[in-house]
């Protein structure tokens, strides 16, 4: 959905402020714009550096939110719009659309209509990668991603970093950073010293804690773990990038899964 938003002629700091703002998203690009609108987002401005090229990007990548697009991009100056991103996307495009409203993370634990796993980030590190883990999380039909730690997982370069797919789940950042109880949904463990990882054992509503590459999971978190996993690696290789595991762990399952549909 696009809704018109007046331009006030101050583009600059406008979209300084939404990098700061909790309830906008700030989109670097074209592939998060395109799926930002697929799945709903309410986008309030298009600036684009040439409108031309726009159009004809939007018509080739992304013809089914094509005419969303090009009604609500317009042309803005060269020097403009490379002010309003510390590294302006390449795609000459930039956008600002609302965030959905905040996840309730008991309310996300709780939610009973899908057996998909939730995958918990435990303070990740790298933004970039956290939006990597949305994206694969996105494409996998996880149910939910929830962090702690000090990032917002809304943070431009995480939706840069997912490709946009953001909307595609619930995305958040436990408050306090306490997991609430959640009875039904047993709380698995990656850690190097698991058991090997069996994608068809995997119960029903598992949730998934994945910790930083180099420390892990805190000792906290693993002493309520039901189980600690592993994923099965060559002899000498030490760890995976986060999102790398987070991918490994989740095409694993929904692989192994004949109840999900493959395309």
């Amino acid at each position: 959905m696009i809704a018109r938003v007046p331009h006030d002629g101050s583009l600059i700091p406008r979209y300084g402020r939404a990098r700061r703002d909790p309830s906008l998203a700030v989109l670097e690009g074209l592939h998060p714009l395109k799926h930002a609108l697929r799945f709903g987002a309410t986008v309030l401005d298009i600036a684009s550096s040439d409108l031309n090229r726009l159009q004809h990007l939007a018509s080739e990548l992304a013809p089914d939110v094509c005419a969303q697009i090009t009604s609500l991009a317009h042309e803005i100056p060269s020097d403009v719009f490379a002010q309003l991103a510390p590294l302006p996307p390449p795609t000459g495009v930039i956008s600002l659309a609302e965030r959905p409203p905040p996840v309730d993370p008991a309310a996300a634990l709780a939610d009973a209509r899908t057996a998909a796993p939730i995958v918990l980030l435990e303070d990740p590190r790298d933004l970039g990668n956290l939006g990597a883990c949305v994206r694969v999380a996105a494409a996998a039909a996880a149910a939910a991603v929830l962090t702690t730690g000090g990032h917002d997982p809304w943070h431009p370069d995480a939706l840069r970093g997912s490709a946009g797919l953001h909307y595609a789940l619930p995305v958040s950042r436990l408050p306090g950073d306490a997991l609430p109880p959640a009875l039904d949904r047993p709380l698995l463990a990656l850690d190097p010293d698991g058991d090997p990882f069996d994608p068809a054992a995997l119960p029903p509503r598992a949730i998934l804690a994945f910790g930083t590459e180099r420390h892990g999971l805190t000792s906290e978190l693993l002493a309520r773990a039901h189980a600690r996993i592993a994923i099965p690696m060559r002899p000498g290789v030490s760890s995976l990038n986060l999102a790398t595991s987070v991918a490994a762990v989740l095409f694993a399952w929904r692989l192994s899964s004949p109840r999900l549909p493959r395309r």
